[in-house]
């Protein structure tokens, strides 16, 4: 089964090989700090969704050159994409936005950004920034959205309805930005069906996608709900069945950036099959190769 992957974009348009490093800009999140909750998603880990990040005590410069570190056996002559992943990383006044991303930008072996947010913090001046830094480098904006179903939105308290992911990834496309779309496969109570659902219709509308794994960690409300017997995870052989049908409803027009994810080992209670990401990764793909 044929798809479009995140690499072979970048490899098409860059000429090299391009791998992310993950940024924590030392943001937090409206959905932590009660502008419209305080206990944020309730699968969200401390980190924000960045425990790969480097420490936001330093700078975004020496988390990039510490992050080259890290990967260096695993890229001999490329570049990079800073990724600003941890919390929401439009969420702070423009000045301070814009001097953590120039500071990415002006570092010679950064060719993008990837900046991950939430749909309701692209306010017009976040919007007028993004535009002026695009014309500099290559920016993606990434959308947690998790899920088009509202009652699944309500029960994991993302704190927006969907209109509001649509009209960002309006706002966005206008200003000439490229959109990518964060799915949670897995998510309680929703059906395989409901899945799918939520992949045809951002499929409709995104420019690349994200599919993730749920990982129940520890310290989150999850978590808790896991414990009482509230929350029941996939197997590994539900994952790969229902990333097939995810993968066959991805159009060519839309880059595959993901299609599973890892927890922080340290903190994954389930499910636990996941932390062996190698296996994992095998295992999805031959099956979309016997497809």
């Amino acid at each position: 089964m044929k798809y479009v992957t995140f690499n072979q974009y970048l490899q098409r348009r860059f000429g090299c090989k391009v791998y992310k490093l993950a940024i924590d800009g030392g943001f937090t999140c409206p959905n932590r700090d009660g502008t419209c909750g305080t206990g944020g998603c309730i699968f969200c880990s401390q980190g924000g969704s960045g425990d790969f990040a480097q420490s936001r005590l330093l700078s975004v410069t020496e988390q990039i050159e510490r992050g080259k570190q890290l990967v260096a056996a695993k890229i001999k002559s490329g570049k990079y994409i800073a990724y600003f992943q941890a919390f929401t990383n439009t969420y702070a006044p423009v000045a301070v936005l814009r001097a953590k991303y120039e500071e990415a930008l002006r570092h010679p072996d950064i060719v993008a950004l990837s900046i991950a947010t939430r749909p309701d913090c692209l306010g017009e001046d976040v919007l007028a920034l993004l535009k002026d830094i695009n014309t500099v480098k290559p920016v993606f904006v990434e959308l947690g959205l998790q899920t088009v179903h509202e009652d699944t939105a309500r029960y994991i308290r993302r704190g927006y309805p969907l209109s509001v992911y649509d009209r960002a990834v309006e706002r966005l496309h206008h200003i000439g930005i490229n959109v990518v779309t964060h799915l949670i496969i897995g998510l309680p109570g929703e059906t395989k069906q409901d899945m799918l659902d939520s992949v045809q219709y951002v499929c409709r509308v995104t420019d690349g996608i994200k599919l993730q794994l749920l990982h129940v960690l520890e310290g989150t409300d999850l978590a808790t709900e896991y414990k009482n017997g509230r929350v029941k995870v996939l197997s590994l052989e539900e994952y790969t069945d229902i990333i097939k049908s995810c993968v066959a409803l991805i159009p060519p027009t839309v880059t595959v950036h993901r299609l599973t994810g890892d927890g922080a080992k340290r903190d994954l209670l389930a499910p636990l099959w996941s932390a062996d990401k190698k296996r994992v990764l095998n295992t999805i793909n031959k099956a979309l190769n016997e497809s």
